[in-house]
């Protein structure tokens, strides 16, 4: 998985950075209102909100705009209403994409994903056409640095974790479990002194496609627009691409 390994780092880092222009939270308020309207403005019996909450929190939303999110996805306050929709498709080598989006205006949106697809080698697809090797996933990063892999196993395995893995060429360990044990294993590992670098629920693909220079290249562009797209809020892939390839688009 060193493929989604490093992506799942820049994207984090790339967070921080549009988090000081502000970027991030029109992303953000859009997420808080919808989990709101579809779970409840609770966030203790609403994971989804609990979650866009906490993302919120770490790049410094301000409460008030929390608040007011939540408030118009419950309908205490009027807002714009945004409709989710999965889009699916392919980018250079056959790399399989599931994008997620929020949008007030459909029309608009897959015109531009797929403006953004065909000028960088990709493609639009049906419906299905690559949903199916993705698993949802809760998806944790711990630097090697600050553990070592048997304590952090035994501390993980005992947390619910599934899977562990350490590729020796990566800088973290990552640990894999059911997406509704996630907040119950990153406490558990904080609890335990161990820092956790990154904590997400995720898509994580089956399989990966290796690619190497233009598609390469290409590829990270197709990642680095969507990304930046306002209506984007997740771009799943299973691309795996060299260091050096990756670096060039790190913050």
């Amino acid at each position: 998985m060193a493929g989604h390994s490093k992506w799942a780092q820049i994207k984090h880092k790339k967070a921080q950075v549009d988090a000081k222009r502000g970027k991030i939270f029109t992303k953000l308020v859009k997420e808080i209102s919808v989990a709101a309207r579809l779970g409840g403005g609770d966030p203790e019996k609403n994971p989804r909100l609990r979650v866009a909450i906490e993302k919120a929190r770490e790049v410094n939303m301000p409460m008030d705009n929390i608040k007011r999110a939540i408030m118009k996805g419950t309908g205490e306050l009027t807002g714009t209403s945004y409709e989710e929709i999965t889009y699916e498709g392919y980018g250079p080598g056959g790399v399989a994409l599931l994008i997620e989006v929020l949008t007030d205006n459909k029309n608009r949106t897959v015109s531009e994903i797929r403006h953004i697809l065909s000028k960088h080698g990709g493609s639009l697809g049906e419906s299905g056409c690559v949903s199916w090797i993705f698993e949802k996933k809760g998806y944790v990063l711990v630097d090697k640095k600050t553990i070592d892999e048997d304590t952090l196993i035994s501390v993980a395995l005992e947390a619910g974790v599934d899977d562990v893995k350490n590729d020796p060429k990566e800088e973290n360990y990552e640990l894999i479990c059911f997406p509704e044990k996630l907040k119950e294993v990153k406490e558990a590992l904080e609890k335990a002194g161990i820092n956790v670098a990154l904590a997400e629920v995720t898509m994580l693909p089956k399989n990966y496609v290796s690619l190497e220079g233009d598609d390469a290249e290409k590829m990270l562009k197709i990642m680095d627009v969507l990304e930046d797209h306002d209506d984007v809020q997740n771009v799943y892939a299973n691309f795996d691409v060299s260091d050096e390839a990756m670096n060039r688009v790190a913050v």
